[in-house]
């Protein structure tokens, strides 16, 4: 993996669920739980049916918020603080990864699907906090989701993003699409590659990955 890939890039833009920690902290199995169970209540289905609504609406919009905003106006705002509401005791610090993050020039920010302040304490969790610049969650695309080109290009709008200078990188393939388009750099993260023309590069290990650019 030639460092001079990433030579030019002076924004580095992290996803944060199953990015900046481990899929093995099953940490959105929980959040999935709390999905399904708002969509039952705000709906009035029983658990199967607002399951299955659930993940049609992840895979239609983006994000199942997305869904239900569209299909039935539901506030944004309850939701974000209901599902986000899950314990972080199986997250741990993470200093090699604190350490290749930081080491990193220019600026770092986080762009999550989820809400900012969920994103603030996992973050905090992992030993992260101190290491990014700005933190944004889906409120400040104006709760329009990756891998919507609206979502991507009102942060960047907002953080004073170049494309053409940062990487991304992201646990869900879908999501590098657009910012490849965009003329950015992109990384897929996850245990098994996913081969895609909008993927730059794959890595298991973020931390490694990151020590090497450096």
């Amino acid at each position: 993996m030639p460092r001079h890939d990433f030579a030019h890039v002076d924004c580095w833009v992290f996803d944060l669920d199953n990015t900046l920690y481990p899929p093995s902290a099953r940490l959105f199995d929980q959040i999935e739980t709390r999905m399904t169970a708002y969509v039952m209540q705000a709906l009035g289905l029983a658990r199967d049916e607002a399951d299955r609504l659930r993940a049609h609406y992840w895979q239609l919009y983006g994000t199942t918020l997305a869904g239900l905003m569209h299909e039935h106006g539901i506030d944004p705002l309850p939701y974000l603080r209901d599902v986000h509401d899950v314990s972080l005791q199986a997250l741990e610090p993470d200093p090699a990864l604190r350490d290749a993050i930081a080491a990193l020039p220019g600026r770092r920010i986080v762009f999550t699907n989820g809400a900012a302040d969920y994103a603030r304490r996992v973050l905090q969790a992992r030993g992260l906090g101190d290491v990014f610049d700005d933190v944004f969650g889906v409120e400040h695309a104006n709760f329009r989701p990756k891998p919507e080109r609206a979502a991507f290009q009102a942060i960047f709008a907002r953080a004073k993003v170049d494309p053409m200078r940062a990487a991304m990188f992201e646990d869900d393939p879908r999501n590098l699409a657009v910012p490849h388009t965009l003329g950015m750099r992109t990384v897929h993260v996850a245990p098994e590659p996913q081969p895609e023309p909008h993927i730059h590069h794959h890595t298991d290990d973020l931390a490694a990955f990151l020590a090497r650019l450096t």
